[in-house]
């Protein structure tokens, strides 16, 4: 239902321009009056509204004698008739000399009846007021020269659901006046360009459901007045550039139901005026950087259900000013949206990105939409952490459609709660990297030396850095290895493969707070002769292999110790064990995930001076998530034993009793007291003690605090001061821990 939906949704969007949708409003215009005039048997005639090709409303007389099962026409017809309605009968043969009787007949309708030439409808003298023939669902098969030479007035010609499957390269000629025509959903392999010299007014073209794989180069050329072309259900794998040149005029562009497998920009660059863009229903897997860049006219533009799109990549929107709303719903592999996916887009007003797997939209892309007022993302595992901080801050902006559906699905203290319900303090202030499930398949086969191309996408706060992990061990980062070449997005492309690069391809999605990996099994089907014995089927089970490494210790330290080692295959859930070998029973043992690509690790945080043993367990798993406990691998773990160094003595002098300390600093307070007691007494000596006094101690005029050093804690200070003779200070009889710091000067 949903297809049906939005194929009625585009073909009145492209009709916008060409009053098609104009119709749908008849409900609103006065109810059919009573025609007074003799009238066939079991006909209607009325008079009933009537749009013209102009979308002008007029009040036609209408004899209405459809689903009679009438196999020849019905007599009499009114001469005053402007509409005759002859659907689902069972004629065959036309009577035009009834219907040259008829000055006014502009509007005739003989779809769903058995029609198989068009000369017995056509094969009398000129219809000169016909603008309107119907003849869908007939059995015509083929259009000869100047099939419609007789209808010079035409503007309006509907042939679509017919067995058409050839028709002659004149057989438009005399229709100088036709402004609509539809030939869709017949049996048409190949577009003639002939067929089109024949109508300069022409400006709506239905072409679709005919299975037609390309479209010949300027093949539209000769329509300078189109506005409106659809091109859907064709089976369109590409286009060539050429494809769409000449159409100055064309505004509306459906490619809807196709096989295309890229979006079509340098075919879309020689339409400049184009305002309404269908690209829905293709295969198409990215939308890359500068795939609808410049497109300067563009105001409405469609990417939905699209079974194998997967990310829309930086830029791939850049400098369309006149883009108003732009639909990517239905996608069911869509996880991924670049925070620069749009760019310069000013006007955009409604974003539609609901019912695809994305987890996050990242606030970089509100920011860039300043006149954005409307988003739908129901129907999406979101994942509310600080990715979508701004989900609170854009409140009173953005308007959320159905935010009763738009709903947290982790983590799981969040799940099932409305995210504009949920505070920025409720989200994580950073985000792991995560590759969704629905971005890579389990599986991929592609032919010997054919190009594989694998897509990986991640978001997460830090940007995640992306890298792969071939079968073989080797890492492939940004740089270039032999035919391997990594996109800055992610995407893996290995140009003319050959079978011994079958086997497991894992991504990972790294930032400073952890990581996040996704396998892929990549089968290659050889070109040999005996195709049966070189086609790869999809392993049920990844094969159990002997993996060989052997683990070394590098370095060792008190605290920790580096170990290596080297593989020459990808193993995805390698694990690494640690346990200290001590006397105890309970000793815990800890492990940890090391990820695909890695051949060294330094372990930290260990106890020294004790022994351990540590173990790599090479597993293998085809999701790439966790190994089988069972397997092969995990059967022989690699191990080594070593013992971490010990601490070094501790230098001695400076460490003392916190006790003694205390007691030292209370004898140094009491020295001082006694010290002033001292200087009472003898505060103003006489003559005679100053003759005694030693000449060689000078007075003491004060003290002088020196700080000493620091000692557990706590600040030592200590007086410069000249002492009498013979004066021994209290204190320093009990200091017995450092008598180089606490003993007086």
């Amino acid at each position: 239902m949903r297809p049906a939906l939005a194929l009625l949704q585009s073909h009145c969007l492209l009709y916008v321009f060409s009053g098609m949708c104009v119709p749908i409003v008849v409900g609103s215009l006065p109810p059919a009056l009573p025609w007074y005039v003799p009238c066939p048997v079991r006909c209607v005639c009325q008079i009933k509204p009537w749009f013209s090709p102009d979308s002008v409303y007029h009040e036609a007389p209408t004899v209405d004698c459809n689903n009679l099962l009438l196999t020849k026409l019905p007599l009499p017809i009114p001469l005053n008739t402007h509409t005759l309605r002859l659907q689902s009968n069972l004629l065959s043969v036309l009577d035009t000399a009834v219907l040259h009787g008829l000055p006014n007949l502009t509007d005739l309708d003989l779809s769903q009846n058995r029609f198989s030439r068009v000369r017995m409808i056509t094969q009398s003298s000129s219809l000169p007021s016909l603008l309107s023939i119907h003849l869908e669902e007939n059995h015509l098969s083929h259009l000869p020269e100047a099939s419609f030479s007789s209808l010079p007035a035409l503007q309006e010609l509907f042939l679509s659901h017919n067995n058409l499957h050839s028709i002659a390269p004149g057989a438009f000629n005399g229709l100088d006046s036709l402004r609509r025509l539809h030939i869709n959903n017949n049996r048409l392999t190949t577009i003639d360009p002939r067929w089109f010299r024949a109508l300069p007014q022409l400006e709506v073209l239905m072409l679709g459901g005919n299975p037609v794989e390309a479209l010949p180069e300027r093949g539209f050329v000769a329509l300078t007045s189109l506005r409106s072309l659809v091109l859907g259900g064709m089976g369109l794998r590409s286009l060539a550039e050429k494809a769409l040149e000449g159409l100055e005029e064309l505004e509306s562009l459906s490619f809807y139901d196709n096989h295309l497998t890229k979006v079509p920009r340098q075919a879309l660059k020689r339409v400049p005026g184009l305002k309404f863009l269908d690209l829905n229903k293709n295969r198409i897997k990215l939308i890359e950087t500068g795939d609808f860049k410049d497109m300067l006219n563009l105001k409405e533009l469609g990417l939905n259900n699209m079974e194998e799109l997967v990310s829309i990549d930086k830029a791939s929107l850049d400098n369309l000013p006149e883009l108003t709303k732009l639909e990517i719903t239905n996608n069911p592999r869509l996880s991924y949206v670049h925070p620069q996916a749009f760019v310069r887009l000013s006007r955009l007003e409604s974003l539609m990105l609901n019912s695809n797997s994305l987890s996050a939209l990242h606030q970089n892309i509100m920011l860039s939409l300043p006149s954005l007022q409307e988003v739908s993302l129901h129907s999406n595992p979101l994942r509310c952490d600080c990715l979508f901080h701004w989900a609170a801050q854009v409140a009173r902006v953005v308007r959320f459609i159905q935010p009763e559906a738009t709903l947290c699905s982790a983590p799981p203290e969040l799940r099932a709660r409305r995210v504009r319900e949920v505070s920025s303090g409720e989200m994580s202030a950073s985000c792991l990297p995560t590759i969704p499930t629905s971005s890579l398949p389990s599986y991929v086969g592609v032919q010997e030396g054919g190009k594989l191309v694998l897509h990986c996408r991640a978001l997460a706060e830090p940007y995640p850095e992306l890298y792969w992990v071939t079968p073989s061990g080797l890492r492939l980062g940004p740089s270039f290895f032999k035919h391997y070449q990594l996109q800055p997005e992610g995407t893996l492309e290995i140009s003319r493969i050959s079978p011994r690069e079958a086997g497991l391809y894992t991504c990972v999605a790294e930032n400073a707070l952890g990581a996040d990996t996704r396998s892929v099994t990549v089968g290659v089907h050889n070109r040999g002769k005996n195709r049966k014995r070189g086609v790869m089927t999809k392993p049920k089970k990844f094969q159990f292999m002997r993996v060989e490494a052997r683990l070394e210790l590098n370095e060792v330290g008190e605290h920790y110790a580096i170990l290596s080692w080297q593989s020459r295959q990808n193993l995805p859930s390698t694990r690494l064990s640690w346990q200290a070998m001590q006397t105890s029973s309970h000793t815990p043992t800890y492990t940890t995930r090391i990820l695909a690509g890695t051949q060294s690790f330094n372990l930290t945080h260990l106890q020294a001076e004790t022994f351990y043993r540590v173990c790599l367990h090479l597993g293998v798993s085809e999701d790439g998530k966790r190994d089988n406990l069972g397997s092969e691998g995990s059967k022989k773990p690699r191990c080594v034993s070593f013992r971490t160094k010990d601490v070094p003595e501790p230098q001695p002098g400076l460490q003392l009793n916190p006790e003694l300390t205390s007691i030292a600093v209370t004898l140094l307070l009491l020295a001082y007291i006694l010290h002033l007691a001292v200087q009472g007494w003898d505060a103003e000596p006489g003559e005679e003690a100053r003759k005694h006094h030693n000449p060689e101690l000078p007075m003491i005029t004060g003290l002088k605090l020196k700080r000493a050093s620091y000692i557990s804690g706590m600040d030592i200070y200590r007086r410069e001061q000249p002492r009498p003779p013979g004066f021994c200070p209290v204190y320093s009889q009990h200091v017995s821990t450092d008598s180089s710091i606490l003993s007086p000067s």
